[in-house]
This record gives C-alpha cells, sequence and structure tokens, in this order.
C-alpha cells in the first residue's frame, strides 16, 4: 500500500510576505560570498530527520509519485512537499522572505536555473559535493547553471528550452511544407493561413508577455535570435545595440501589426498553452511541458494530431536561440538535517527517477542519454529537437542582483509592447538601470 501523502500547500497572501525593495534585488540578509572553487564533502552534511521539499506546484504529479517511494523506504525520514504560488516572482519571494529570517522551515528548495547564483552569493543555500552527484552524465549547460563561481551549488533537476509549436494542419492548408526558421517565414506563413476559411478567428503567435519573469525569458530570447546579448561576457549590459533592439521592435511590432491575440500582453505559459490548445492561435513559443496537454486524449485538446515542433525562430537571418530554462534542487543551510537533504536530492534527481517521471510529465531531463534513448524519444518525440535547442541555449543574466535585474528588464520590455515608450527609448532607460545595477 503507498503511504499516505504528505503534502501541505502555502497559501501566502502577497501583503503579509512583502519583502523590501532591497531584500528582493538579492543584497540584503545574506553576506555575498566570494569564495571561488570551494569544495565540500559529503562528509560535512550531518543530521537525519524529516525535511520539509519546498517547489512550484505539482501539476503533473510525477514529483509525488517519487515523494512517495522515498517516504515508503524512508520512514524516519519522510520528506512533506509544501507547494509555493505559480508565479515564479512570488515562489522567488517567498524563498527569500524565509532565508532572511533563517527559518528552517524550508529544507531543500525547487529554484528556477537564474536563481541559483544570487543564492549562493548570498549564502542561502548550501555548497553540494560534486562526486555525490553524477554530473558526467548531465548536460553541460545544466550543470553550468547549476554552478556559481566554479561551485556546484544546486542538483539540476529538469531542464527547459524553448519550443516553436506550430498548427500542421493549418500549414498544410495553407501549401506551407515546413515550419518557420525565422520570424519573416512565420508571419509570411501567417499571413497565407489567416487568409484561408480555415484561419478565420485564429492569431498568428502566442509567447508570454505579462510583467513577469516569464517576459524576462522572452525577452532575453528575442535578443539573442537577433544575433545580440543582454549582458556580455564580462557582466556588462549590452541592451543599447542594434540587435537587442532588432529583438524588441520584433517583439512590440508584433502587438501594433496583430500577430499575437488582443490579450496576449497578459499571458503567461499557462494561457499561451490553452490558447494553442484551444485552437486560437498557429504558432506557440513555450517550454516543453504542455506537450502533455496538448496531447490529451480526453477531449481537451483541439490540436491533438493538428501540431507539431520546432526550434524558435531567429530574427533576420540569425538562428534561433533559446532562453535556458529548468530547475535546480538546493539545501538550505538553516535546516537541521543536511545528511537526509542532500540523501534526498540525489535520490529525487537521478536518472532513474528522471527516467520514471516521464510517463507523467512532460518535463525534460538533464540527462542527455535520456533525450536521446529511442524508447523515450518513441513516447516524446520532439526530445531530439528539445537537445537541439539546448545545445544552443544561453542563459538569463547570472548576476547577483537578478532581482533588480529582471525588475529593470520587465518594466521596459513591457512599456514597449504596450506602446507606453517607443523601443529606443525602452531600451536606452533599461541599459542605464542595468549599468546603475552593475555598478553597485
Amino acid at each position: 500500500m503507498r503511504q499516505r501523502r504528505q503534502h501541505r500547500h502555502i497559501l501566502l497572501g502577497t501583503a503579509a510576505f512583502a519583502i523590501s525593495a532591497l531584500a528582493l534585488s538579492g543584497c540584503a540578509g545574506g553576506e555575498v560570498s566570494e569564495d571561488e572553487g570551494t569544495a565540500v564533502s559529503e562528509a560535512e552534511f550531518e543530521g537525519r530527520g524529516p525535511i520539509n521539499y519546498v517547489s512550484s506546484r505539482d501539476a503533473s504529479g510525477a514529483a509525488q509519485d517519487s515523494l512517495d517511494k522515498w517516504n515508503s523506504e524512508h520512514p524516519d525520514e519522510q520528506v512533506t512537499l509544501i507547494e509555493l504560488p505559480d508565479s515564479a516572482d512570488q515562489q522567488r519571494q517567498q524563498l527569500i522572505q524565509n532565508a532572511q529570517i533563517e527559518s528552517d522551515t524550508f529544507s531543500v528548495l525547487n529554484l528556477d536555473v537564474v536563481w541559483t547564483s544570487e543564492f549562493a552569493a548570498n549564502r542561502w543555500i548550501e555548497p553540494l559535493p560534486e562526486d555525490a552527484l553524477p554530473t558526467d552524465r548531465m548536460i553541460p549547460a545544466t550543470v553550468d547553471a547549476a554552478s556559481y563561481r566554479d561551485t556546484l551549488y544546486g542538483a539540476p533537476y529538469y531542464t527547459d528550452g524553448a519550443l516553436l509549436y506550430y498548427r500542421t494542419d493549418l500549414l498544410e492548408a495553407a501549401g506551407i511544407d515546413s515550419p518557420p526558421a525565422t520570424w519573416d517565414e512565420m508571419e509570411a506563413a501567417c499571413d497565407a493561413i489567416l487568409a484561408l476559411p480555415e484561419g478565420e478567428g485564429v492569431s498568428c503567435y502566442a509567447g508570454q508577455f505579462d510583467k513577469n519573469e516569464a517576459l524576462t525569458v522572452n525577452f532575453t530570447e528575442a535578443v539573442a535570435s537577433a544575433g545580440g546579448a543582454v549582458f556580455d561576457e564580462e557582466g556588462n549590459p549590452t541592451v543599447d545595440s542594434p540587435e537587442a533592439l532588432a529583438g524588441l521592435t520584433q517583439l512590440s511590432d508584433a502587438f501594433t501589426d496583430d500577430l499575437v491575440p488582443s490579450d496576449a500582453i497578459t499571458y503567461l505559459e499557462e494561457q499561451g498553452r490553452r490558447a494553442f490548445q484551444d485552437g486560437e492561435v498557429v504558432f506557440l513559443r513555450n517550454w516543453p511541458f504542455v506537450y502533455s496537454s496538448l496531447t490529451a486524449t480526453d477531449g481537451s485538446s483541439e490540436v491533438l494530431d493538428k501540431f507539431g515542433v520546432s526550434s524558435v525562430p531567429g530574427i533576420g537571418d540569425n538562428p534561433g536561440v533559446s532562453t535556458l530554462g529548468g530547475r535546480n534542487l538546493a539545501i538550505s543551510p538553516f535546516t537541521t538535517n543536511k545528511a537526509t537533504a542532500l540523501d534526498f536530492i540525489k535520490f529525487f534527481t537521478s536518472e532513474e527517477e528522471s527516467r520514471a517521471r516521464l510517463d507523467k510529465s512532460s518535463r525534460a531531463p538533464v540527462y542527455a542519454a535520456l533525450l536521446e534513448d529511442p524508447a523515450v524519444v518513441e513516447q516524446r518525440p520532439f526530445y531530439p529537437t528539445l537537445l537541439e535547442s539546448l545545445e544552443n541555449a544561453q542563459p538569463r543574466p547570472k548576476v547577483v542582483q537578478y532581482g533588480a535585474t529582471t525588475t529593470a528588464i520587465q518594466e521596459e520590455a513591457y512599456a514597449a509592447l504596450t506602446g507606453d515608450k517607443d523601443p529606443e527609448a525602452a531600451l536606452a532607460d533599461m541599459q542605464a538601470k542595468l549599468e546603475e545595477l552593475s555598478a553597485e
């Protein structure tokens, strides 16, 4: 018999857990670490007993299956799941608030890959012993995203690369035999499709454009797909470039030219998924996790057997570049039972558990072997395309003050998309804000 699920929902009001702007910027409440190459051993992790795993919502139930398995085998080291809100920004706020009061409530943290550097620099997570994890079998980009100053702070859990979902039936009706490789090709395809009877009432494209972390992702992706970068290799902001202008202009023109639905300015991942799944858009930029919903056989998907998957389109003559997404698991320095936490992470992120979760979840594993396994590819035929996306993916800025950085990006990109500023002015203001943050 399966152990009774240990599962706790924490519904936290924004006002009750509001924290200061300085705290959100990642500058307060922790001592910024200057250590490089810190080596730790597994023996340093002491304490066994119950722990809490704090995570985004487990919509598929795949994570809970792993938790149930662990709990059935570790009666004295039970893991309780604490679910945070769907909003990535709210998740991050609550994780930081917990760390700043040095609470032992959160033991194992499920972190967006881009938060790892910020949490490591502020000593809100523990460095991990690299020899305890099979990093040599993981996709290199995922290990890099879990590291800070040459030290591993997170265990790669799953990875994400952006994909372009497209309506195969509508492309076929328009006489188009392959998905677009560029935005120009995508717009031309939409012109042809929307002129057909089958295209009546359908919009061209959906991404994620609400003033949220998802907008930072879509913006950095557009800049990279135009041949640019938000920061250079030395950590200097570079959004005052022709490439950044081309990327943001492409997104703002999509609204001006009605390429996206009128309400797309409020879209996050789920709203875009629903629009595509309900047959309302021809193209959708989203993550692999939506694949399961799109292929549902319960009658909820209007696009079942009518869509394909390709890489995100480039801008101009440049190839499309995905933003690297995904999650890492990390250990709070304030938890008591660190030995249990480390063992749980090793179990939860193992190749065996990653394979087992594929039955329920479209979350992409960090093990390249699984993305190329014929049996897995038969179940997830888009994985070879995803692997190509991951090999070309670029991370969001790996900066200590990530909170303030992403806020600046969101504010100015959103102003351009809503028409409050033209793209040139928005990027000039963004550059000034990012330079100020880099100088601090």
